[in-house]
Parts: C-alpha cells; sequence; structure tokens
C-alpha cells in the first residue's frame, strides 16, 4: 500500500518535525510569506479528490502530524499543478492541468479569480523577490509573467520545447527557463541541438540572450539563489547543477535599440 504524506523538516539539522499523512499523492506545497501558515495540495486518485488544504505552522512540533487544517477544499476543476501564495498571506494562486490560473481567498476557500493564458498543463509557479510578480512554466512550450493582485498578463517568454520551471533573477531583469521533451521523446540527438540548456530571457523585453548547457536530459527544477549571484537546476539526468556568474554576465548589457 502507498503512503502519501507532507513532511516538515529542519534545515539546519536534518531532523524529520512532522510528518501530516494525505489520502492521495501531494503535487504541490509552500509556505506563506510570514511563514505562519502553509498550504499543500493532493491529485485527485484512488476515489479521492483533488484538495487545497492550508495548515497552521506557527507551532512546529510533532503536533503538527495530528492537527486539523485550517481550511480545505476540493477543486472541481482540472487538477491543480502548482501553486504561490498571494499578497499579504490572504490568497493562493493555484495552476492547473489544463492551463488556469485561479486566484482563491484564504477566508472562505472561494474562488475569487480565474484566468486561462497557457493552454497547457502549468508545470511551475514561482514568485519575485518583493512578491507582487510571479512567473509560470507550461507544457504549452512558453514561460509567462503575471501580477500576483490582478492576475493580469505582464509578459511572455516563447520556446519551441515543453518549459518544466522558470526563475526571476532577485537583483536584476533576468528570467531563466528551463524544459526538454518528455522522457519518452528523447534522442541522442537532444543534448548536441541545446534542448536541454538553461535558457535566459529579458524580463521586460522577452528576447533571449543567452543559453547555459549541462543536463542530459529535461530540466525540471530551477532557482536563483538569493543573492542573484548563482542558480540551480535540477535535471531528469540525475543531477543538481549548481552554476556561479563570472563578470561578464553582471557587465552584460542588453541593445535596446535592436531590432
Amino acid at each position: 500500500m502507498t503512503c502519501s504524506y507532507v513532511t516538515l523538516w529542519d534545515l539546519e539539522t536534518g531532523k524529520n518535525i512532522a510528518t501530516i499523512k494525505t489520502n492521495s499523492s501531494v503535487r504541490t506545497c509552500n509556505f506563506s510569506y510570514s511563514a505562519y501558515q502553509a498550504a499543500y495540495t493532493t491529485d485527485k486518485a484512488m476515489g479521492h479528490p483533488c484538495e487545497v488544504f492550508i495548515i497552521d505552522t506557527r507551532t512546529i512540533d510533532e503536533s503538527m502530524s495530528t492537527q486539523s487544517p485550517i481550511l480545505k477544499w476540493e477543486i472541481t476543476d482540472s487538477k491543480v499543478t502548482s501553486m504561490v501564495w498571494g499578497t499579504l498571506d490572504e490568497t493562493i494562486i493555484t495552476g492547473h492541468e489544463a492551463g488556469d490560473l485561479i486566484q482563491w481567498d484564504l477566508r472562505t476557500g472561494k474562488k475569487v479569480h480565474s484566468i486561462k493564458e497557457h493552454t497547457h498543463q502549468i508545470n511551475d509557479m514561482q514568485l519575485s523577490r518583493d512578491g507582487t510578480m510571479f512567473i509560470t512554466a507550461s507544457k504549452d512550450q512558453s514561460a509567462k509573467l503575471f501580477d500576483t493582485s490582478s492576475l493580469e498578463l505582464l509578459k511572455e517568454y516563447k520556446t519551441e520545447r515543453p518549459v518544466n520551471s522558470a526563475a526571476l533573477s532577485p537583483i536584476l531583469d533576468h528570467v531563466v527557463l528551463g524544459g526538454g521533451q518528455d522522457a519518452m521523446e528523447v534522442t541522442t540527438t537532444s543534448t548536441r541541438q541545446g534542448k536541454f540548456d538553461a535558457r535566459f530571457f529579458h524580463l521586460v523585453f522577452e528576447e533571449e540572450f543567452g543559453r547555459v548547457k549541462g543536463h542530459f536530459g529535461p530540466i525540471n527544477s530551477l532557482a536563483f539563489h538569493p543573492d542573484g549571484k548563482s542558480y540551480a537546476s535540477g535535471g531528469e539526468d540525475g543531477y543538481v547543477r549548481v552554476q556561479s556568474f563570472d563578470q561578464s554576465y553582471f557587465d552584460y548589457t542588453f541593445d535596446y535599440n535592436r531590432e
């Protein structure tokens, strides 16, 4: 019998603080900005619906394993595949298998707003450093930048392959995208053709200005270091690569006048 759960870890010691059992696989989880709450979602499986759970994390000990959630609700739309917290810990925004983005009111668990700017599954969502914007990565071969409060579409970054992850630089107007073909479609020529490169775009002008090779399979996750001087990528090849930027990266000036 498969056991599904959410686990809370102490980063300094690696100790397992609490484990919350769930009825089906956990697809997403995230702390609120204040870290007083956390949210996680479960898949529709084994006769159980896709659900969103909000838990209190102010008292972090083994009692969390048996506490009831502050709030939970069932998802009747397509299943949740990604999620971020909205502003002031008052909302969460979920990305869905069908490409929808939905904003939820955490006082009631009711839908506030929804849009559909992607045509396929949203694989990843990450907030900007100040939380005013977030970026999505989708199987429709694009990443898109949205306003966190209004869900207004701000920018779009297009590629020729599914995008599995996208991250925003905390110090520069840069976006990094990663992805690649599904594992069953990968060929020996894919690496040579640059299908697994991390690709850098200008946040405002939406143009690609650089690529970094390294993985031998699709990139599944990306994250900038908080100081903006490096980034990490996790790939289907089983490796996590940490790349530090050299000075030329910081000296680079985007040509605003090129056509």
